[in-house]
């Protein structure tokens, strides 16, 4: 069962929607969005702004706000929907230190006024950082980048029914499982061409005694079978080298791998950043293992759901 509400006002409408509803959720520095075609008639008005919910089976899938209408001739009007995450979207100037990311999103929540839900600890202090004339949505994955290189952990925010909320990708796995039968067809791609490393060379001045700091480590195995591919950077006041070296070999010495899966079986628990497993022959591997959904788009449509899922990964264990 589908329902899509509509709130001007006092007025809660339930349009009649042509065709297709889909719901589209990204990992990372979009909004989810929320696109349907209604029906025209003499008892719906909204207009931009308006509250937007979408729900499944009873169950709270999408809330957020009318931002695009287009009509045609025909009197159907398409209309486009975005969750809280749109306001990250604004530019700003923030000068802070010592904060993790998770504080960081919380000041950002308050001062635009927008609603909060759990937001875990990242742990990982950010010694100090300046934003000049930047989108709030940069600025979080900058803080959140900043603690994957230090830590090696991922987190994923995103809107849950109106709250925004930060997890660690680790809490984000689904028991789903995704294979020939759940899957229509899907696109692999394997590389070591992009993001993969297997030295990282990391450098700090001393200013003061005009020396120079080095952070250096490898994977001799896989430098032997691919050639020396380097990561380098300069280290910021207050990193700590070797730990940040070493969390970055651990994220970046791998292949990448990219799977697109079509028509794969609805789970309205699916979103960008959420873990499913995945048990594919893929040709030159035989994959079962948790991939990370980079981007899901949902298709609700003549009482059927489908999913198209773009996934990652590194090393796959058999």
């Amino acid at each position: 069962m589908i329902n899509l509400y509509i709130q001007n006002g006092n007025k809660v409408y339930e349009p009649v929607v042509e065709g297709e509803i889909t719901l589209t959720t990204q990992r990372f520095g979009s909004p989810g969005t929320l696109t349907f075609n209604v029906v025209k008639d003499n008892n719906i008005a909204f207009s931009e702004g308006n509250q937007v919910m979408l729900k499944v089976d009873n169950v709270n899938v999408f809330f957020g706000f009318v931002f695009i209408k287009k009509r045609d001739k025909e009197q159907i009007i398409k209309v486009t929907a975005y969750d809280q995450l749109r306001y990250l979207k604004n530019k700003d100037t923030y000068v802070y230190t010592n904060k993790t990311a998770n504080q960081f999103v919380s000041l950002i929540a308050k001062d635009f006024d927008l609603n909060t839900g759990a937001l875990e600890n990242t742990g990982y202090r950010i010694p100090s950082r300046v934003e000049d004339n930047t989108s709030l949505f940069d600025m979080i994955q900058n803080a959140l980048d900043l603690t994957l290189q230090n830590t090696g952990r991922m987190y994923v925010l995103y809107d849950d029914f109106g709250k925004l909320m930060l997890r660690s990708i680790a809490n984000m796995r689904l028991n789903l499982l995704i294979d020939e039968e759940t899957a229509e067809n899907f696109d692999y791609t394997s590389s070591i061409d992009s993001d993969t490393y297997n030295r990282v060379k990391l450098i700090r001045e001393d200013k003061e005694t005009g020396k120079r700091d080095v952070y250096i480590v490898q994977d001799s195995d896989n430098i032997n079978a691919w050639g020396v591919l380097q990561h380098f950077d300069t280290l910021k006041e207050g990193e700590n080298g070797k730990a940040k070296a070493n969390a970055l070999l651990s994220i970046y010495n791998s292949k990448t791998r990219k799977l697109s899966i079509k028509n794969q079986l609805g789970d309205v628990r699916v979103r960008g950043g959420s873990m499913v497993v995945v048990k594919l022959n893929l040709g030159d591997v035989s994959l079962q293992n948790l991939m990370l959904v980079e981007s899901c788009k949902h298709v609700f449509k003549n009482g059927e759901h489908f999913m198209d899922l773009d996934l990652r990964g590194g090393e796959f264990n058999a």
